[in-house]
């Protein structure tokens, strides 16, 4: 059977793609090859993410670019690539299956002066058969969207990313350098007793959307929540000088510890003007080697870090209570930081045999 250009990628290669983008891409190269005369095209996938809606690329035949926007779950829902394409030319658009939530190709003719005149019958008929062509490698990529949407909700970016490269086998992992970050809530579990379940969920949530959110913009990633805790990693990035890497991993921790005080310290406004109690917390921060892979049992793993680096940043949090401090940074992450701190003395930790130097910032 002889197919034209893109139909027979569409048969034989597509679903191989490496993601959405290299797919719309190399399908909008292909049908410019076989004569179609496209401005742009646009794919739209709808993904199973607690923020995130839909994920749509946009991609320009003039210079073979393609950028992603998103719709999110709270938003008014808006039709992305369809209003990016009419900019283009006249429209062409169809979803690849019956649900609302299938696959959405569109594309962009090369129109008149009055803008029509692109997809005349015979070439809609073609966009109709790769439509067609194009249902099965979408549904596996659609497919692995979702699943990597959902890896990175409930394992975080990185995490995810090692899962699905197929880092699966219990007890294997590697050693990486990267700055800790450890917090949770004073008195909880006195709080969690005088409140309802329902309001304490929504109280927790508050919490972790300032802590992660700041973590997050900071380029960490969570690792765990943990009751009313959280446990959050800042890699070191390859760079060319070791300690270069070593102070950025640091200082984005401590951006983003200053950013989660900032954040709670407008919640707890918010809470007092509602009749609430704040929220007072610690947090510490450490930097060190931890081993970061799965540990758990035959068949139930857990992607997270271990060593003795994650030990002394939990025990150093239990600190902030004692010394009266919202924030404790150890002397390892001191060294790799030029931001002025506030020495504490070295103190004992549980379970670690040499004393820590401690550190706390100016205005805690």
């Amino acid at each position: 059977m002889d197919l034209p250009f893109s139909l027979a990628w569409l048969v034989d290669e597509a679903a191989a793609s490496p993601g959405p983008e290299r797919f719309l891409a190399e399908l909008g190269r292909r049908l410019l090859g076989d004569g179609l005369p496209l401005a742009g095209g646009a794919l739209t996938l709808s993904v199973p993410h607690p923020i995130i809606a839909r994920r749509t690329w946009l991609w320009r035949a003039e210079t073979g670019a393609v950028i992603e926007a998103l719709a999110f779950a709270a938003a008014p829902p808006i039709d992305a690539g369809r209003e990016w394409l009419a900019g283009l030319g006249p429209v062409w658009e169809e979803r690849i299956g019956v649900l609302p939530e299938s696959p959405l190709l569109g594309w962009a003719g090369i129109g008149d002066e009055k803008g029509t005149g692109a997809f005349g019958p015979a070439e809609a008929d073609r966009l109709r058969d790769v439509a067609r062509f194009a249902a099965a490698p979408l549904s596996a990529l659609a497919a692995r969207e979702a699943r990597a949407a959902l890896l990175e909700a409930y394992l975080g970016r990185r995490s995810a990313a090692r899962v699905q490269a197929g880092a699966l086998a219990r007890g294997t992992g590697e050693t990486i350098r990267a700055a800790l970050l450890c917090a949770d809530l004073r008195d909880f579990t006195a709080l969690s007793e005088v409140t309802e379940p329902h309001a304490m969920i929504t109280t927790l949530d508050a919490w972790f959307d300032r802590v992660a959110g700041a973590v997050h913009a900071f380029g960490g990633e969570v690792l765990k929540f943990i009751g009313d805790g959280v446990l959050a990693i800042f890699p070191v990035t390859p760079a060319a000088d070791k300690a270069q890497g070593d102070r950025d991993a640091c200082e984005a921790a401590l951006r983003a510890i200053a950013a989660s005080r900032a954040g709670m310290a407008h919640l707890d406004q918010v809470r007092q003007g509602q009749g609430l109690t704040p929220l007072p917390f610690g947090a510490a921060l450490h930097f060190g080697e931890i081993l970061w892979g799965n540990i758990g049992a035959a068949d139930r793993l857990d992607f997270t870090a271990i060593g003795p680096a994650v030990n002394l940043v939990s025990r150093l949090e239990g600190l902030c209570k004692p010394l009266g401090r919202s924030v404790l940074i150890s002397g390892a992450v001191a060294a790799n930081t030029i931001a002025a701190l506030v020495p504490l003395g070295e103190h004992a930790l549980r379970g670690i045999a040499d004393p820590c130097a401690v550190f706390t910032l100016p205005e805690d």
